[in-house]
């Protein structure tokens, strides 16, 4: 299936909104407003937190879009500023690796197209938008699979074997099977 990859900004605003209201929401209403500073904050709306971050260009993803125009899917990225709340933050501190430029926190797939590569989609679109934004190091904190039943809804962070294949090095582990990954990606010429 052919899919196109969008920035999260205001003129995609709608289509990212239809996919969360379509999926309940995602993960009981948090929007992906899970790893900004806003969440567990009392009163906070989620949806509009979340519109607010995108249009005012403090909240970033790669949008994955079908044939249709449909989002199916994203990987959301930002500074470590936009995204303070990591994974695994005690495990992470004992020996913090070095700051990086962004961090990739989380991927979402509309539950009926999962396995049919949108994660991958995203994860190109993100490195990509990050590399047009000045690029540097990236991490993440993704989850090892191999050699594991690994339930799906765990997998927010994606997979440390799909961070491998885009030239990701696992840096230390800091959970039973998540470990930090980084590389640097280089802004274009």
């Amino acid at each position: 299936m052919p899919y196109t990859v969008r920035p999260l900004e205001a003129a995609t605003w709608d289509v990212f909104a239809e996919l969360v209201e379509r999926n309940n929401g995602i993960f009981g209403g948090c929007w992906c407003i899970g790893f900004h500073p806003e969440r567990g904050q009392p009163g906070v709306d989620h949806r509009a937190t979340k519109e607010d971050r995108v249009r005012t260009d403090r909240a970033h993803a790669a949008l994955v879009l079908d044939d249709a125009g449909l989002a199916q899917g994203w990987c959301q990225y930002g500074s470590p500023a936009e995204l303070p709340k990591i994974k695994h933050r005690r495990g992470y501190e004992q020996d913090a690796p070095p700051r990086p430029d962004w961090r990739i926190t989380c991927f979402y797939v509309d539950k009926q197209h999962r396995g049919q590569g949108i994660a991958r989609a995203a994860l190109e679109g993100a490195l990509d938008q990050i590399a047009h934004r000045g690029g540097g190091l990236v991490e993440a904190i993704p989850e090892v699979t191999a050699g594991r039943q690994a339930q799906g809804r765990f997998l927010y962070t994606a997979t440390v074997e799909l961070f491998e294949e885009y030239g990701f090095a696992r840096v230390r582990q800091v959970g039973k099977h998540a470990w930090i990954v980084n590389r640097v990606v280089a802004a274009p010429p």
